[in-house]
């Protein structure tokens, strides 16, 4: 009958035994319609051992006895042969079967039970009746386990793929025209349905994740493939919009634009200048991602035009009606299909998947042939109001839905129906999204079959021109964080898919004439004259065409690539500042309600551009200045140009060969404007924008190098042209790059001895020692700059930097001038009692042993400063230490005479240090006093240590000493403990 059975034998590995497993199936028509297997295989597809016998069945037919149905059998028994046959029946299997084969023996004694209602018994190894519903065996539980499972992963582990391959068997059961497709499909679905995530996202008003968003777009265009089946029945179309319109009424449901922020109260629409646009967000139908498959549900094929269409090749109108104006067909007398573009090719997406290869082609050229018509009409409309709109320079029309990214992704579904048709493989096998294809396909022109004259077309230059002209549509950036995603994402999508081809004498034919009319194509084109601002850019799709058109026709790449190089929604109308400098436009981000999410990746795919055609320029003077004009005029961001400017240098300067000086000119002019954009605004790659600035101009050359220097002040702060600029080309090893002769090296220090004098007078604290190191070689510029730091030394400099120009000054052999410098940062300073770590201390030894150097006078000139600003005890008895270790005027000032004598600290200057010394010690000890703990008892006893030798050095110290101790026990009694220490040690 219908019932296969055998056993199979999987044979033994090195880990597992030879095993046996027992098969059966039952089919129907050609279709298995249910399957068991002793090996308990839980999966979507069928286990091995099925597919096994399966096989063995259809190889060796002959091999496999085929039997009648078993009641056929039974029914040439009589009674004895029947009761034997099922006592031997139940003997064979007693443990399985007695409880059954006695429960079915009660029944049917019984002479009022449910068995002996019905006439005949259940055979399983007959056929289904006729009017039976036969499909391929699907197990459903599996179907939703697995769905379950790959969500539950949330695109990890490979599951995203998983679920990308249960959509490809989707669409492979649509093409064998296998109803399971719609089934699985639905089981699939609910379980998306029920993934717990989305109402989580839904509560925190989050978009989904990027992998599962692109999931729910796949499930939502099979969709629309399933109901545009165009031999389905009414009945279960009826069923599917049902079910979809429930799963689109849930209000978990995503939505096609991919946000859930939509239906919360959004903050923009309290904005006074977005309410235009929230009251027609907030009024708008809400569509979620099945919206596109119910409004499928009510379109159908029985048009007489379009079943025409797909059903012949050789259809075309009649000869006399060509000479009138017809919307059925265009004047070459082919048919047009003037439906709405997306739904059209939606329509092609249907045919395709649904295994009518031909009847998908026949309506692709149909669609083209309209779109090449629209093309033409709206050349001749641009004609007659081009002259209005190149005088107001901008326009208002658009088309606010854009093919690429959309939904349906029509273009993508035309241009896959055109290339499969051309594909040189012998299986013409569907593509599957995510399969890693290594390999890229393989395609030859393949003719188009047509009614009217021969057009000598192929399939695959329709694929490139339908291609081109999809990307090239002028349209308006959509709303929303993913539907902008998705537009770059489609993008790049499709100009993969160009890729592929090879152009040969034909393609590239297409490829100019298609060029010629984008450009020509004013508010239609993308890339014409005239486009709305917030239009969405050309730069990725420019850039392919610029680099396929190149090689062809070098002037039209150019031309259009140019015209790419706009942003215009970053453009201001009114340009603030000088207006002969094209980098002082203001970029302003637009704060129109949809708000351009994408804007960085679109300004970063306008720099590739750019600097596709400064590589190719390379040399070509005249297309370099064209490009950097555009650069210049288009460009808004500093680290996008900065970018350029170092991809620049970069190309002009190959290891293995000489620098190009045409493009090393260009990365300095961008370079230049680098500086002076980021000059007053902060950037945190500022030093090493300067930086690369000077190496690039080194390469250039000495004029260049000369030219920054003088114009320091409009690319340079004064820090950074004397720190980094001017160090950095009087370095040893630019003037060995360079190879310099002695006049141009003059030339050079000249100019950066200038620059170093104009920055210690604008910024004397952060330049002052930078302008003195450049100035060393020459005795004027180094006097002028010593002059503006002693000017500015008593108003704007810190004691540090002070110090720090004093210490460079003695290095430099000048001992009067430090000492001069370190008496003026003295008078800065304030050092208080308990400051004993402070950072100036170095600097206050360093100037006292500078004085004590020099002579009697110098010492007695800084002692009053030092006592005025130093109360730190510890410090001053430091420094008064060392005054008396050595004789004054060590350093052998010429023309001066010393006494080679110590100095007494009875005799002033020292004097008044000794006993601003004491008292220091005296302040110090009470201040510490007043809150101190016993922890720090031993360190106090060791200050009071301390303060005796000084105290000692002078003439009556010790009675001093004394009467202070007992000062100290008389005040401070209360303190006991440490009362009782002090005694201890000091009597």
């Amino acid at each position: 009958g219908f019932h296969l059975s055998g056993t199979v034998t999987e044979p033994a590995t090195a880990t597992e035994p030879e095993m046996t497993y027992k098969v059966a199936i039952s089919f129907d028509r050609c279709k298995i319609t249910s399957v068991t297997c002793g090996c308990g295989n839980k999966d979507i597809f069928y286990c091995a051992h099925v597919v096994a016998l399966s096989l063995y069945r259809i190889r060796k037919p002959d091999q496999v006895k085929l039997r009648l149905p078993i009641s056929e059998t039974l029914f040439q028994m009589n009674r004895d042969q029947l009761q034997k046959f099922v006592q031997y029946l139940i003997t064979a299997h007693h443990t399985e079967v007695l409880p059954t084969a006695q429960k079915l023996a009660d029944e049917i004694l019984s002479s009022n039970s449910e068995i002996n209602q019905v006439h005949g018994a259940p055979d399983p190894t007959a056929g289904a009746s006729i009017d039976d519903e036969n499909c391929w065996h699907l197990d459903e539980e599996q179907v939703r386990e697995q769905v379950k499972l790959f969500l539950s992963q949330g695109g990890y582990y490979g599951s995203g793929k998983q679920l990308n391959s249960m959509f490809a068997k989707v669409r492979e059961m649509l093409r064998m025209r296998d109803s399971n497709g719609a089934r699985m499909l639905t089981l699939i679905t609910e379980q998306f349905m029920a993934d717990p995530r989305l109402s989580l996202w839904r509560q925190q008003g989050t978009g989904i994740t990027e992998k599962c968003r692109q999931l729910w777009d796949e499930l939502g265009a099979l969709w629309v493939c399933v109901v545009l089946n165009p031999h389905c029945k009414l009945e279960e179309k009826a069923c599917w919009l049902r079910q979809l319109r429930k799963w689109g009424e849930m209000d978990v449901c995503p939505l096609e634009d991919g946000n859930y922020g939509n239906e919360l109260p959004n903050i923009t629409n309290a904005l006074t200048q977005s309410s235009a646009h929230s009251q027609d967000s907030l009024a708008r139908p809400r569509r979620t991602v099945f919206t596109r498959a119910i409004e499928g549900c009510d379109l159908h094929w029985q048009d007489s035009h379009l079943q025409r269409i797909i059903s012949s090749d050789f259809y075309v109108s009649p000869s006399y009606q060509r000479e009138g104006e017809s919307l059925l067909f265009n004047s070459q007398g082919q048919p047009l299909w003037l439906e709405h573009v997306p739904t059209a090719c939606a329509r092609v997406d249907a045919l395709r998947s649904h295994g009518y290869p031909r009847e998908a082609l026949r309506l692709t050229v149909a669609i083209i042939n309209t779109l090449r018509l629209q093309q033409q009409r709206q050349l001749e409309i641009y004609k007659h109001q081009k002259k209005e709109l190149l005088q107001r320079g901008a326009t208002t029309i658009t088309n606010l839905e854009g093919w690429v990214g959309h939904p349906l992704n029509p273009i993508g579904c035309l241009f896959l129906t055109l290339t499969e048709a051309c594909r040189l493989e012998e299986e013409n096998c569907l593509e599957i999204s995510d399969a890693g294809d290594s390999k890229p396909p393989v395609y030859q022109h393949v003719p188009v079959v047509t009614g009217s004259q021969d057009s000598g077309e192929s399939y695959l230059s329709l694929a490139l021109e339908v291609a081109l002209m999809g990307m090239g549509q002028q349209r308006v950036m959509p709303e929303g964080l993913y539907a902008q995603d998705k537009v770059c994402r489609n993008e790049e999508q499709i100009i993969a898919r160009l890729q592929d081809l090879e152009l040969d004498p034909v393609l590239v034919q297409t490829l100019r004439k298609q060029c010629i009319l984008l450009l020509e194509g004013g508010p239609f084109s993308g890339l014409g004259e005239v486009i709305h601002r917030e239009s969405v850019p050309m730069h990725t799709f420019a850039k392919y065409l610029f680099s396929a058109l190149l090689p062809h026709d070098a002037d039209l790449a150019y031309k259009l690539a140019l015209r790419a190089m706009r942003l215009p929604v970053l453009e201001t109308t009114a340009p603030s500042g000088d207006v002969s400098h094209p980098h002082h436009l203001v970029s302003v981000v637009p704060s129109r309600y949809p708000r351009w999410f994408t804007l960085g990746h679109l300004e970063s795919q306008q720099c590739e551009l750019a600097s596709t055609m400064l590589t190719a320029a390379k040399g070509d003077m005249l297309r370099l200045r064209t490009v950097l004009e555009a650069i210049q005029k288009n460009i808004h961001s500093s680290s996008l140009i900065f970018k350029l400017a170092q991809d620049a240098f970069k190309i002009a300067t190959p290891a293995d060969s000489n620098s190009d000086t045409t493009l090393l000119n260009v990365a300095l002019e961008l370079g230049l404007q680098v500086m002076r954009m980021t000059l007053s605004t902060l950037n945190w790659r500022r030093r090493e924008m300067v930086r690369w600035l000077v190496t690039c101009a080194t390469e250039v050359g000495v004029r260049a190098l000369v030219s920054i220097l003088q114009s320091w002040y409009s690319l340079f702060t004064p820090t950074e042209a004397t720190s980094i600029v001017a160090a950095t080309v009087m370095s040893h090893n630019t003037i060995l790059r360079l190879s310099l002769d002695y006049p141009q090296r003059e030339e050079l220090a000249s100019c950066a001895r200038t620059l170093a004098l104009q920055c210690a007078m604008k910024d004397p604290q952060n330049c002052a020692l930078s302008a003195l190191t450049l100035c060393e070689k020459d005795h004027i510029a180094f006097e002028t700059a010593y002059q503006i730091v002693i000017d500015a030394a008593s108003t704007g400099m810190t004691y540090t930097q002070l110090f720090t120009i004093a210490r460079y000054m003695e290095h430099r052999g000048y001992p009067l001038r430090a000492f001069k410098l370190a008496s003026l940062a003295m008078t800065h300073l304030n050092l208080a009692y308990n400051q004993d770590t402070h950072p100036a201390i170095n600097d206050v030894l360093w100037a006292c042993a500078l004085s004590h150097s020099l002579g009697k006078n110098e010492l007695a000139a800084i002692i009053p400063l030092v006592v005025k600003s130093v109360h730190c005890a510890t410090v001053l008895s430091d420094i008064l230490r060392r005054c008396t270790m050595t004789a004054p005027g060590l350093a052998g000032i010429p023309g001066r005479r010393n006494s080679g004598k110590l100095m007494s600290t009875d005799k002033a200057p020292l004097r008044q240090l000794l006993d601003a010394t004491i008292s220091a010690y005296i302040n110090t000890t009470h201040s510490r006093l007043t809150h101190i703990s016993p922890r720090h008892y031993g360190e106090f006893i060791e200050f009071l240590s301390k303060a005796r030798e000084t105290f000692l050095l002078a003439q009556d110290g010790h009675i001093q000493f004394a009467q202070f101790i007992d000062n100290l026990k008389q005040i401070y009694k209360g303190k006991k403990k440490l009362m009782l220490l002090v005694r201890e040690r000091f009597g």
